[in-house]
């Protein structure tokens, strides 16, 4: 979970910063940050139970 917690923030600042530069691309960035971040906070719950 620290690695997600770490992850984050890292991911928020280099998306903010596509977004700045090519604002076109806002749509795909969003999408991609939403399910990199979706995987990441069901990992745990779904693989507990192995």
């Amino acid at each position: 979970m620290t690695e997600v917690v770490f992850l984050q923030p890292l991911m928020a600042l280099i998306a903010g910063g596509l977004i700045l530069v090519f604002p076109r691309i806002l749509n795909y960035v969003v999408a991609g940050y939403l399910i990199l971040f979706g995987l990441a906070g069901l990992y745990p719950h779904v693989f507990s139970g192995i």
